[in-house]
């Protein structure tokens, strides 16, 4: 039998609200301390993957770790309504080289 997880959406209105075109559950938040509560929710509910906008995640870092290593859910850092700040870059960049041992995504 296959598990379907469910996907999740945490950060500020602009950013999030397209999400639910594609039938994903959408937490709108306005602090850091509301996606922090957004989240853990979200992972005690099961699920599976959840997207998280880079400007939430930038004041979340012990949340953050707390999922790091484990299986699920998975937390896929995104950029903001105003953009990118590299934060989630910098994560799979991390995450990457931790695997096979160099920065494969460097552009030197």
């Amino acid at each position: 039998m296959i598990h379907m997880y469910k996907i999740g959406v945490v950060g500020e209105r602009d950013a999030v609200l397209a999400f639910l075109a594609l039938g994903m559950t959408v937490k709108s938040v306005e602090s850091p301390e509301e996606a922090i509560r957004a989240v853990d929710s979200m992972a005690r509910e099961g699920y599976g993957l959840i997207f998280l906008t880079e400007t939430m995640a930038k004041d979340m870092e012990e949340t953050l770790n707390r999922y790091k290593n484990q299986m699920l859910p998975a937390v896929i850092l995104i950029p903001g309504s105003r953009g990118s700040l590299g934060i989630g870059l910098a994560k799979i960049r991390e995450n990457v080289e931790k695997a096979v041992g160099v920065d494969i995504l460097s552009e030197k």
